[in-house]
């Protein structure tokens, strides 16, 4: 589904990734793993086209889409829940799923998408007039997942969605997480917790100061020295 070809990116022209080869398959749970500024946020936001490529190219359904728009990407299936949650916290969280529907392809389909959402997180259909910023930090998860799945998303991208949760939260997720693939979706998992990861992960690529580190499945990547290297600087 998606090929990642020697791919350098950055800001201002200064490369953060350097030379990064990837590979997701349809259907696939796939962990992009790394310490602090690693270059994973840096990685997804070239994924989703917020950062643009010096170098390389960006493959998905076999186009190249290196140098299209977001909106682009996300009108083909291309989604990404970033970092922090950033929902909006004045608008309800019907506003906030109705708006994650709003690309012309999903936004036919909203009232079936919402069905869906609420069908996962019934905390939020209990719930849909209220607020997004009174929501707690597990809530708003939810609804920053919700939001993903309402512009019918064929690969959704996960930056650090166990980020400031409670354990009961992080296992609720990662319980949906694991549902959504179950359902045949392809999803891109970046996370700084290693073994949370590759508990859901089949496969795992290990960033290390903007290159991948490390790559194969979950055991090959717990037992291999670089992946502590790349953790702990050892």
């Amino acid at each position: 589904m998606l090929e990642i070809d020697n791919l350098v990116a950055g800001y201002g022209g200064v490369p953060v990734l350097r030379d990064v080869n990837a590979k997701i398959a349809a259907g696939e749970i796939v962990g992009l793993l790394g310490a602090n500024n690693a270059g994973k946020t840096t990685l997804i936001n070239a994924l989703s086209g917020m950062v643009k490529p010096i170098s390389g190219r960006i493959l998905f359904l076999g186009e190249d889409i290196s140098k299209l728009t977001p909106q682009a990407r996300v009108e083909l299936g291309i989604v990404q829940v970033p970092e922090g949650r950033l929902v909006f916290p004045e608008m309800s969280i019907r506003e906030n799923l109705l708006l994650g529907g709003i690309n012309a392809h999903a936004r036919k389909h909203r009232p079936q998408q919402m069905e869906k959402v609420i069908g996962l997180f019934p905390r939020l259909g209990e719930r849909l007039t209220q607020s997004a910023g009174s929501l707690s930090g597990g809530e708003q998860q939810m609804l920053a997942i919700g939001r993903g799945l309402m512009a019918e998303a064929k690969l959704l991208m996960l930056d650090e969605p166990s980020l400031g949760l409670s354990p009961l939260f992080v296992q609720y997720i990662f319980e949906i997480i694991d549902r959504l693939h179950a359902d045949g979706l392809t999803i891109l998992l970046v996370e700084q917790n290693l073994n949370l990861t590759l508990r859901h992960a089949r496969r795992c690529y290990v960033l290390e100061r903007g290159q991948v580190a490390v790559e194969g499945d979950a055991d090959t990547v717990k037992n291999d020295p670089r992946t502590r290297s790349a953790y702990l600087g050892l």
